[in-house]
């Protein structure tokens, strides 16, 4: 399996190319601030087809560059229908103004093809397979990507803004709740084998061992502490 990664624009969100192998089709997960110049550069570099974007929230950080990649390659881009609106008004997202000039260079809206995402949705794209889990907290219609375990690779989570390396998601925007990340936390993510890699929406790439082990907010809901208060990260948008 091939996954091309990098961090993309203003907010270094993580923008991913999955494909079976490079030369065949693949799929885009949240192509987001200035990502298209990237998204582009890995499709030449690895002889890519995209047939699908894929996103694990509407935050504009995740969201902005989906109508330019979705209208150069003519594919779908499927999204949670609670975060659907935020592609055409991201602002209404934030409850805030992301700033006249970045804003002028945004293309807002929503591709010709949008597609609702469910939770336990099964996607086969691209010759591989998706599980989708609804995951609130960050955002109403956040959700994660999980990939099989298949022939000397491990199972691959996308993890949107759920979960990060040593931390988790802000929740102090619209949409955002403390309590219920970390429902989504323990229903989501403490089911996954500790080999999992977790491949997030900002930072480091980690495992769901090292997180179980280290994450103080993993191991309060692993602990068996409930979705009770705890101080709440302001990481990323």
């Amino acid at each position: 399996m091939l996954i091309a990664g990098f961090p993309a624009g203003a907010w270094g969100t993580n923008c991913y190319l999955v494909a079976p192998a490079a030369g065949e089709e693949c799929v885009i997960i949240d192509p987001g601030h200035e990502a298209s110049r990237g998204v582009e550069e890995a499709v030449a570099k690895h002889r890519l087809k995209p047939v699908a974007v894929i996103l694990t929230h509407g935050h504009i950080d995740h969201v902005a560059s989906v109508m330019p990649v979705c209208g150069a390659h003519d594919v779908p881009a499927w999204i949670h229908p609670s975060d659907r609106y935020m592609m055409s008004d991201p602002e209404k997202g934030l409850g805030r103004s992301i700033g006249a000039a970045l804003m002028g260079e945004l293309t807002v809206g929503e591709p010709d093809d949008v597609r609702e995402l469910a939770d336990g949705a099964e996607l086969k794209l691209a010759g591989l397979d998706f599980s989708v889990a609804h995951a609130p907290g960050h955002t109403k219609g956040s959700v994660t990507f999980s990939m099989p375990e298949a022939a000397d690779v491990p199972s691959v989570f996308f993890s949107g803004d759920l979960l990060f390396a040593g931390s988790i998601g802000r929740t102090d925007l619209p949409g955002g709740d403390h309590g219920e990340i970390l429902e989504s936390l323990s229903r989501v993510c403490l089911p996954l084998d500790d080999s999992t890699v977790v491949l997030s929406g900002h930072g480091a790439q980690t495992t769901i061992g090292q997180e179980r082990a280290t994450n103080p907010y993993l191991r309060q809901v692993a602990a068996g502490q409930g979705t009770g208060q705890s101080a709440a990260p302001r990481r990323g948008m």
